[in-house]
């Protein structure tokens, strides 16, 4: 008998337990080791931001959802895992009562997320002096400072609002892109747009890169950048912008910054939301002798090194390829340990790196949640089958080799609101397959009130999925 433990619940996490247990004799262990008691959607955590959705709506219990699967659920953060002895295990420490437990595994895979960098920019964050949409707690936060502005607007004064990314190195643009022009519609909608000056700042080579080096998409017989969609629906909302841009600090009513020219400026605002530099889990792995190596087996930010080409960042943006990124997400030191979602580390940024004339690095790191995030959990829970059954990890899910759609809101509403609906492939660009880096035949992108239709029907079908409910296996990742 085996047993497999999964540290993390989000997209990558639960859906590689759920594949795990579908299609792994009764007789393994699936485990799955988690500090959340709810599973959250959080691509729907910027309508929370403004009101639009209760926390509530985008979340549900996990324990009936294991239970249900026959899925063992431990809720514990993980503080310590133990890969290099003959009995391996992790440390955790158990949310009820605080207390210290070994668990022990044959098959590990690391799918602990994002930790909310705050620290990295002072002043950035709920405990400081912006907000987030990161958290369902934080969106909710983000949405009753949202409802002052409101009542300030209504009374006749001018409000200050920036939206964007908080650090050099942050990524998510994409929750920021779409709470910004959720905002704007609905402050439109209420007649107080007018009112309101909405400013864009992120660390974005142009507006519209997003992270994955910008998409051309066929159009009409045409290739058109993403750029221009982007600029577009910003000019038509009167949003200004700031682009190449490393936030250094935010004091209490401004946000100051430094851009790739070396320009160092502040932004005054009256209401903030911006998106935080992600690292790893808060973890230490530890060996036989007990020592930390940590070091050895992740990136800077805390991310688990797998079969990528770390070596390839030093090559150089114009030498980057495809096949730089992993494909079975194995550590290359311990087999039976693995990273699914955003909790590997990316051999290098998808976007051309810069930095200001300091050294101080402005480049979006890149994207690793949502659709992507399950697709890999769901190709890990395959490559640990394989081994389980004596085969070597078959199953391959580089981001070079798959593609990816986003559904971009811009507007909450059933009869007027809109949403950018993109799809790319591949995800990280291939030059030497393709012009543009990407097959254009299954990279396009419209926008339109079918979009916004498209975006609930989207929260409502994964949420389905995420409860296990019948022939959940058979909506895509």
């Amino acid at each position: 008998m085996a047993r497999v433990v999964v540290l993390g619940s989000g997209f990558a996490g639960h859906t590689a337990a759920m594949n795990l247990r579908r299609k792994l004799n009764k007789k393994h262990e699936v485990v799955v080791v988690t500090p959340q008691k709810k599973f959250g959607y959080i691509p729907s955590y910027i309508w929370v931001g403004i009101g639009k959705m209760t926390a509530e709506q985008t979340q549900f219990e996990l324990a009936p959802v294991y239970k249900k699967l026959g899925i063992t659920y431990v809720q514990a953060l993980t503080k310590e895992i133990h890969p290099d002895k003959e009995e391996q295990f992790i440390i955790v420490e158990k949310s009820s009562d605080g207390k210290i437990e070994k668990i022990n595994y044959d098959y590990l895979i690391n799918a602990t997320g994002p930790r909310n960098n705050y620290a990295a920019t002072p002043g950035l964050g709920p405990d400081g002096f912006t907000h987030s949409v990161c958290t369902p707690t934080h969106a909710e936060e983000a949405a009753k400072k949202y409802e002052e502005v409101i009542k300030k607007l209504e009374a006749g004064e001018k409000q200050r609002i920036v939206i964007g990314t908080g650090h050099g190195m942050a990524t998510c643009h994409g929750a920021a892109f779409e709470y910004i022009h959720n905002l704007a519609f609905d402050l439109e909608e209420r007649g107080l747009l007018k009112n309101a000056r909405i400013k864009w700042i992120s660390n974005e080579p142009y507006l519209g890169d997003f992270g994955v080096g910008g998409i051309i998409v066929s159009k009409g017989g045409y290739e058109i950048s993403d750029k221009v969609f982007a600029e577009s629906s910003f000019v038509e909302r009167g949003i200004d912008w700031i682009v190449r841009a490393h936030v250094k600090e935010v004091t209490k009513d401004k946000i100051h910054y430094i851009t790739v020219e070396g320009e160092e400026d502040s932004l005054e605002f009256d209401f903030a939301m911006l998106i935080p530099a992600f690292s790893g889990a808060d973890l230490k792995y530890i060996d036989k002798e007990g020592n930390d190596i940590t070091a050895n087996l992740c990136n800077p930010s805390g991310f688990l090194k797998v079969d990528a080409d770390y070596e390839a960042a030093a090559k150089g943006f114009e030498n980057w390829k495809a096949k730089d990124w992993p494909k079975t997400y194995q550590t290359p030191t311990y087999p039976n340990l693995f990273a699914a979602g955003i909790s590997f580390a990316p051999p290098h940024p998808i976007s051309k790196p810069l930095s200001a004339p300091d050294g101080t690095p402005i480049v979006a790191s890149p994207p690793r949640t949502g659709m992507v995030a399950g697709i890999i959990g769901h190709t890990v829970a395959h490559n640990v089958i394989d081994l389980i059954h004596g085969r070597v990890p078959q199953h391959s899910a580089s981001m070079a080799e798959f593609g990816a759609a986003c559904v971009a809101s811009m507007g909450n509403s059933l009869t007027k609101g809109q949403a950018m609906a993109i799809s790319m492939f591949p995800v990280v660009p291939d030059y030497d397959r393709f012009s543009t880096g990407r097959d254009l035949s299954y990279t396009f992108g419209d926008m339109g009130l079918a979009g916004h239709w498209l975006k609930l029907i989207l929260h409502y079908m994964f949420i389905y999925k995420m409860k296990a409910h019948p022939l959940w296996w058979i909506i895509p990742d």
